[in-house]
C-alpha cells in the first residue's frame, strides 16, 4: 500500500479522491490538499474511508515542499491549475517524490501551451531517479494511449490521427463551462493548430468546422478544429505520423455567448483598470459563471471522445475508430460529478495506479505515448471508461 498526495479540490480532484479511496489496496494513505481547506474537507466527508486534508498554496514551493516532506507520499498527483505545474514539479524534485499531472504547463499571461517547459525537466528527474508522468487525463491522456494501442495491436504504421471530443450533455444553464472557465475559454479562443508533413499549420480560432456522426445512435454534432497539447507529443513519439488534428464539439448557443463576451472584452487575459483597481476580465467573468462542480446534478446526456486513425497493416491501408462513451448522470450517481470531470479524473487515477504498481516506471519526464498501453487500457474497462474499436 502506497501514500499519494492529491493537489487540487475542484471537480477533477473530487473524482480522483473518490476513485483512489475506492482502491485501498493500491492507495493506502491519501492526502487531499488545496488552497481552500474547506473544499478538501467537503470532499473527504463524502468518501467511504478516512483521508487526510491540508491547506497549501501550490505556487509556494517551500510551503508545498514542507507539506510533502511531512506526509512523505510516493506520488504527487497535480490536479491544480496548469499554471502551477512547474512549481509542483520543483517541489517534487526538492523532496524526492514522483509526479503526475493531467494538462501541460501554461504561462498565466499567455494563452499558449506547449510541452517544452516540462520536457526541460527531463534530465533533472533522470538524475534524481524520479518519474514525472505528463497528461494523464482523457485528452491529453487516454487519446494518446488509444493511438499507441492501435499501433501495437491493429496497425504497422500510423499516418493520420483525428482526435474528436464531443459533449452531448445539457446542463440547462444559459452559458457555463464544464471545467475551469478561465482555462476553458483561454483554450477555445486560442488559434487552431495542427501537425502536417513535419510542420505546424495555424488557423483562426474555430474557423474550420465539420459535421461528425457519433456512434451508437448519438446523432450528429458540429466539430471545430482546435489546438490541443497531445498533438505535440503525438508528433514527437508516433514514428512516421503525417497529420494529427484535434476537433471539439460546441453548440451554437455556446459559440454565440462566447462571441459576444469576446466582442465586449470579457475574455481578455491582460489587466485593465476598473475603479482604481487592476483586474483581468476573464478572471472576473469566471467569478460570475456557474462553478463547474455545481453542474453535476443538472447535466444529462453523454460524452463521446475518441480517435479516427488511418495507417497501414501488412501493406494495406486501414482505418480504425476507437472511442469511449460516458453518461453524465451515471457519473453523478457514482462520484457526484459530471462526465467532463469524470473522464479526466479516472485516467489520472489509472495513471497513478500504473506507476505505484510498477507497470509504468522509469527515470525522467514521460508522455503517455512512451509507455505500454496494455495495462492502462485494461484498467479503463475496469474502472468506468470502457472503450470500443471499430474498423472504418
Amino acid at each position: 500500500m502506497k501514500k499519494v498526495m492529491i493537489i487540487g479540490a475542484g471537480g477533477v480532484g473530487s473524482v480522483v479522491a473518490h476513485k483512489c479511496a475506492a482502491l485501498p489496496e493500491v492507495f493506502g494513505e491519501i492526502m487531499l490538499a488545496s488552497r481552500t481547506l474547506s473544499k478538501c474537507d467537503q470532499i473527504a466527508a463524502t468518501l467511504g474511508r478516512t483521508i487526510q486534508t491540508a491547506q497549501v498554496d501550490a505556487d509556494n514551493i517551500p510551503e508545498l515542499s514542507h507539506l510533502i516532506r511531512s506526509f512523505q507520499p510516493e506520488l504527487v498527483m497535480n490536479l491544480a491549475l496548469p499554471y502551477q505545474d512547474l512549481t509542483i514539479m520543483e517541489a517534487c524534485l526538492a523532496t524526492g517524490v514522483n509526479y503526475l499531472d493531467t494538462a501541460n504547463y501554461e504561462p498565466p499571461d499567455t494563452a499558449h501551451f506547449e510541452y517544452s517547459h516540462q520536457w526541460a525537466y527531463d534530465e533533472r528527474f533522470r538524475q534524481a531517479g524520479l518519474m514525472a508522468l505528463l497528461g494523464s487525463g482523457f485528452d491529453p491522456g487516454v487519446t494518446s494511449v488509444f493511438c499507441t494501442h492501435i499501433l501495437k495491436h491493429h496497425l504497422d504504421t500510423i499516418e493520420t490521427i483525428d482526435i474528436i471530443d464531443c459533449n452531448g450533455g445539457d446542463h440547462g444553464q444559459p452559458f457555463a463551462t464544464n471545467f475551469n472557465p478561465e482555462i476553458n475559454i483561454r483554450e477555445v479562443t486560442a488559434k487552431g493548430r495542427y501537425w502536417q508533413d513535419g510542420q505546424w499549420i495555424e488557423t483562426a480560432p474555430l474557423s474550420e468546422k465539420q459535421q461528425f456522426e457519433l456512434p451508437e445512435g448519438l446523432g450528429n454534432m458540429n466539430i471545430y478544429l482546435m489546438y490541443h497539447e497531445e498533438l505535440e507529443s503525438l508528433a514527437r513519439f508516433i514514428p512516421g505520423l503525417k497529420r494529427a488534428r484535434f476537433w471539439m464539439s460546441f453548440s451554437d448557443n455556446y459559440l454565440k455567448h462566447l462571441e459576444v463576451l469576446g466582442n465586449v472584452g470579457m475574455t481578455r487575459i491582460d489587466e485593465v483598470e476598473f475603479q482604481g483597481q487592476k483586474i483581468i476580465p476573464l478572471q472576473f467573468l469566471k467569478a460570475l459563471l456557474p462553478d463547474p462542480a455545481s453542474l453535476g446534478p443538472l447535466t444529462k446526456g453523454k460524452t463521446c471522445i475518441g480517435c479516427r486513425i488511418w495507417g497501414h497493416k501488412d501493406g494495406l491501408k486501414k482505418g480504425f475508430y476507437i472511442y469511449n462513451i460516458c453518461d453524465h448522470e451515471e457519473c453523478y450517481r457514482e462520484v457526484k460529478s459530471q462526465a467532463i470531470s469524470y473522464t479526466t479524473g479516472v485516467p489520472a487515477m489509472i495513471g497513478a495506479k500504473q506507476m505505484l504498481q510498477g507497470h509504468w516506471q522509469g527515470a525522467g519526464v514521460f508522455n503517455m505515448e512512451q509507455l505500454d498501453p496494455d495495462p492502462f487500457m485494461h484498467d479503463l474497462n475496469l474502472y468506468g471508461l470502457p472503450w470500443k474499436v471499430v474498423e472504418l
